[in-house]
């Protein structure tokens, strides 16, 4: 059984993971919306395909076994880039 501080934990990650993929499905609608308005049929294509492929996977791991999962998954090293 968990004790209360690793259910806060958890409940903390569960509304940073919330709120990380709404923007990034935010993000895919302010592109939809600017694609259209621009008429760019092909590109608003290729993001509405990619926003549903995000949502389907983002559903398939919070239903899996009627419970959601908390990856703990390690941090991206930074990476340097050098703008040419």
């Amino acid at each position: 059984m968990l004790n209360t501080r690793q259910t806060k934990n958890q409940k903390t990650e569960l509304e940073k993971n919330i709120m990380f993929v709404t923007t990034i499905y935010d993000t895919f609608e302010a592109l939809e919306e600017t694609l259209g308005k621009l008429k760019l049929e092909k590109p608003l294509f290729l993001t509405y395909i990619a926003k549903k492929a995000f949502a389907e996977e983002v559903f398939k791991y919070a239903e899996k076994d009627n419970q959601i999962y908390l990856a703990d998954h390690p941090k991206p090293k930074e990476e340097k880039r050098v703008l040419q």
